[in-house]
């Protein structure tokens, strides 16, 4: 279990999606993203890379702003992409169903700050800062699970 973070460098949008396809590639139900990060940081870039790489089939991934929550059926098992920015209570998150998906499926969670101390503990947390044309990533976690799944990680600082 860590305490430090992990700071990643991504110095251009491919190295971003190619650490998200890198995640990606060992998530499984049960297991939430909480990406945090200005408006243009590049939250959804790296989720819709993320879920690309996780697709059956190509398909067009868009962001959640405005239907609040995408669902995707992948090869690790369904995943919901949802983008909290419109939501202003928490019974507008307990309607969306998100509760109940971070136990049943891989849960993308972008504007993660509307959650206050309902973030799920095991998440793990992505803070992404744009840097000019770069951007840098600041990754932290409690949960044990996240030790060895982000010890490959490329593009470590």
């Amino acid at each position: 279990m860590t305490t430090t973070p992990l700071n990643l460098h991504w110095p251009t949008e491919e190295d971003t999606a190619s650490a998200a396809r890198a995640i990606g590639a060992s998530l499984y139900p049960g297991d939430v993203l909480l990406l945090d990060g200005d408006v243009g940081a590049g939250k959804t870039h790296f989720a819709r890379s993320l879920i690309q790489s996780l697709l059956n089939a190509p398909e067009d991934v868009p962001s959640p702003t405005f239907t609040l929550v995408q669902i995707y059926e992948t090869k690790n098992g369904p995943l919901w992409h949802t983008d909290l920015y419109r939501i202003s209570t928490d019974s507008e998150i307990d309607e969306l169903g998100l509760f109940d998906a971070f136990d049943t499926a891989i849960c993308l969670v972008e504007w993660p700050d509307r959650l206050g101390n309902m973030a799920p503990k095991h998440a793990l947390t992505i803070s992404i800062q744009p840097q000019g044309d770069a951007r840098s990533a600041e990754l932290s976690w409690t949960d044990a699970r996240w030790d060895k799944r982000l010890g490959e990680v490329a593009y470590r600082d």
